[in-house]
């Protein structure tokens, strides 16, 4: 699920490194001029990348008529996700307020596809999977109309999952070669505005921190993670040099908003803990 927003974040330090995207500060619809008119046009990558779009969006799983129950519906069918981004309005000014907001990961995915001209699973094969040395097929959902479910649609084993988590852990290298600027990993971990910061805060959703789509928690552990729904988890503590994965699901995720609904705080609690104790 969500934790393919990470793997959409890696792909963006590559693209930009390699200068497809000449800059996060350039707006999305730049690249994407089918966003003109939407509440993407003229937002900033960057702003994007960190969830503060500034789109009006309800991402409460538990309401079938949020936002992201719209987009779910939208998914199943296999109707224009582009369409659909389309129609979404501004509500707050971009840059100022984080909001975890799936379409923005979306408008990632279909901005990177038009600035390579490719699909996102050939740019991650190349770009990705074949430098980390994956052990198995990966693959990445689609609408009918060649757009990728790029908010939580990648679909790969626990092995290889950690693979980019130990590609962030060493600072975008693997394998002796630099495959992602360090700069990259460092600016995509590092909460460098008011709304993103660690902690209860009035500019943000979320007591979480977060970076480019890597959540970043609370605490001096210097740790971050992956996160989907359901509790999958891709765990990266630098300090205690160590990776984990979690793909086990959680049936009662979500059904009220509260931690014990939740559990994400609890289960990095949990990796802390194991973390710990390996250390």
């Amino acid at each position: 699920m969500s934790v393919a927003k990470s793997f959409v974040s890696a792909l963006y330090g590559v693209a930009v490194a390699e200068g497809t995207i000449h800059s996060i500060e350039d707006p999305a619809s730049k690249y994407l001029p089918a966003l003109k008119g939407s509440a993407y046009d003229g937002v900033r990558l960057k702003d994007i990348l960190q969830m503060s779009s500034g789109v009006r969006w309800s991402e409460d799983y538990a309401d079938p008529d949020s936002d992201v129950a719209r987009l779910g519906r939208v998914m199943a069918s296999g109707s224009s996700l582009l369409n659909f981004v389309r129609t979404l309005k501004n509500d707050v000014k971009p840059g100022t307020f984080n909001r975890y907001c799936s379409a923005d990961t979306l408008v990632l995915g279909l901005v990177l596809e038009a600035a390579t001209g490719k699909s996102l699973a050939a740019y991650t094969q190349e770009k990705l999977w074949q430098p980390l040395g994956a052990t198995q097929d990966a693959y990445w959902l689609k609408d009918n109309y060649e757009n990728t479910l790029t908010f939580g649609g990648f679909n790969a084993t626990a092995r290889d999952y950690a693979r980019l988590g130990e590609l962030y852990r060493l600072g975008g290298k693997f394998n002796g070669k630099q495959i992602i600027p360090s700069a990259w990993i460092k600016d995509s971990l590092t909460p460098d505005a008011p709304q993103l910061i660690p902690g209860k805060r009035s500019n943000s959703d979320s007591t979480m921190g977060y970076g480019y789509q890597w959540w970043l928690p609370e605490g001096q552990q210097h740790d971050f993670s992956a996160i989907g729904i359901f509790n999958q988890f891709i765990y990266v503590s630098p300090d205690k040099q160590i990776v984990i994965v979690k793909l086990s699901a959680s049936r009662n995720y979500a059904k009220a908003d509260k931690e014990s609904s939740w559990r994400e705080n609890e289960t990095i609690g949990f990796f802390r803990q194991i973390a710990e104790s390996i250390d």
